[in-house]
């Protein structure tokens, strides 16, 4: 009956649609939709942090508006792609786009206004939702300030991209927490949200949005000669990809060792070309403009916010050189090989030392717990092993191929559920009427329908629940995405959570 209704809307309007609809949709309420219906239209409050935030938000917006039964008005703190869907941000992003421990020290007067004025915008603008993306040292102090204002009765709390607990020691015990702040994660690796409920967080597991570059081109792949023509390179040049990173802070620090690390390569590459990709971020912008002048190769800068030029620059590619971050995924879609590089101040990386579990650093070889793509960390973060590292996947056709093997299995991972659970019923396996199953598209739908009363993490009558009595607390064991429906075939008295790559855990 949900797929004939979504395919009869496209002779209806969206109101009479979304009316139709809603008596198939078993919805509280206290949903998002519910709220907006008083005012016939609905106020979504956004904060983003930081170029891949800025991404996150633009796509969830743009989903928003399309399946909601009223209009959208947005607000709060977000970037250049969030501004082309109406957010005027209540002051620049860059802002608050601070990473570390001991870095954040010189910015904790700033970062405290900036909260402060975000809380203020965020009771002025009266939202009907509020919706925090990733940056949780600043979404967190938010959404607990505006808790502690509206309790209960107030706005709906969302927080997109889940905080990684399974990095650190003890993470999984913060989580139980979060529910007094935050109604409902939407999680965007494949193990999150199994763990959130268990610890008495609601969650969904919506995909990994980068994955959505995949809809908004024509080839991931991109088109190499369209960029070489573009940016006068010619075909015999070795042209390396370097993304240095979104934050100010990162990229005055990885900069120089990038530079370091290419006039090393380039004494054994005669025609060598740099493609440095700059985040949307005008200080970084500035930054890089400044450095370039004085780069050891000729060097071209593409500005960020494109997916075409991205791509087009990737394909040009032989190798690439990445900060650590979202762009490795980035890399896997566009099966372009790479290394991954990381430094922070001397002091967070000592409390990164002591207090993280797992061994790697970039999601692709966290997820299959396997080190594919070389990674280069902290005070093994230096030119000399850099080139070398460069070299061996330019060079190694065996390398580069366990690289792009391992992207086919880790987008596999990050894909959202072929048919993703709607919020009260149906799912949004289908095509019809523009529902992608894409991480927006479920997002939204969670945003929009999602009941604010506090429902089981599961069916206490399913044998696999957790919060059944009679079952005893999670193992994390290793397995793949295919071992998971194995593992639960079995009789046995232990529930077990797969965490995809993972090493074996002891229980809770």
């Amino acid at each position: 009956m949900l797929l004939k209704l979504i395919h009869n809307s496209n002779r209806k309007t969206t109101s009479e649609f979304f009316s139709s609809m809603r008596k198939y949709i078993s919805t509280s309420r206290h949903s998002a939709v519910d709220l907006a219906s008083k005012d016939g239209e609905m106020r979504i409050f956004l904060v983003a942090g930081e170029a891949s935030g800025d991404a996150i938000g633009s796509r969830l917006i743009a989903a928003l508006k399309k399946f909601s039964p009223f209009p959208i008005h947005v607000a709060g703190v977000g970037g250049s792609l969030m501004a082309k869907h109406g957010l005027k941000s209540v002051f620049p992003m860059e802002d608050i786009a601070v990473m570390g421990i001991w870095e954040l020290l010189p910015h904790l007067t700033k970062f405290q206004v900036r909260l402060n004025q975000t809380f203020e915008a965020a009771i002025a603008f009266n939202p009907h939702v509020i919706i925090t993306i990733d940056s949780k040292g600043f979404s967190f102090r938010l959404l607990k300030q505006l808790r502690a204002k509206y309790g209960q009765k107030g706005p709906l709390h969302f927080h997109y991209v889940a905080p990684s607990f399974w990095a650190w020691k003890g993470g999984e015990s913060r989580l139980k927490g979060l529910s007094e702040f935050i109604d409902h994660i939407l999680c965007i690796l494949p193990f999150e949200e199994e763990v959130c409920r268990y610890n008495g967080v609601p969650a969904t597991f919506v995909g990994h949005p980068v994955l959505e570059d995949t809809l908004e081109m024509n080839s991931v792949q991109g088109n190499a000669d369209l960029f070489r023509g573009k940016y006068g390179i010619s075909s015999g040049s070795i042209v390396f990809s370097l993304l240095p990173g979104s934050r100010l802070q990162e990229v005055t620090r990885m900069l120089p060792i990038y530079s370091k690390t290419l006039n090393l390569v380039k004494n054994s590459i005669d025609d060598l070309i740099t493609v440095i990709h700059v985040a949307p971020n005008k200080h970084v912008e500035d930054h890089i403009r400044r450095t370039a002048n004085e780069w050891p190769t000729p060097v071209v800068l593409v500005p960020g916010g494109s997916s075409d030029i991205k791509y087009d620059a990737f394909s040009a590619s032989k190798v690439a050189l990445c900060t650590s971050g979202t762009v490795a995924i980035e890399l896997q879609l566009a099966r372009l090989p790479c290394v991954v590089a990381y430094r922070a101040h001397f002091l967070t990386e000592l409390a990164i030392r002591y207090k993280a579990k797992v061994p790697y650093i970039s999601l692709p070889n966290i997820l299959l717990n396997s080190p594919v793509i070389p990674e280069a960390l902290f005070r093994n973060c230096t030119p000399t092993k850099l080139a070398r590292l460069l070299m061996e996947v330019m060079c190694d056709d065996g390398v580069r191929e366990q690289q792009v093997v391992a992207a086919n299995k880790v987008v596999e991972l990050l894909s959202p559920p072929p048919k993703a659970r709607v919020v009260g019923g149906g799912n949004l396996g289908c095509k019809e009427a523009g529902f992608g199953n894409t991480a927006s598209s479920i997002a939204a739908w969670t945003v929009l329908y999602y009941p604010r009363e506090k429902a089981p993490a599961c069916d206490p009558r399913d044998p696999n629940c957790v919060e059944n009595p009679s079952r005893k607390g999670p193992l994390v064991i290793e397995g793949t995405k295919e071992d998971k429906e194995a593992e639960r075939e079995r009789e046995d008295s232990t529930p077990e959570i797969i965490i995809v790559g993972h090493r074996k855990m002891s229980r809770r």
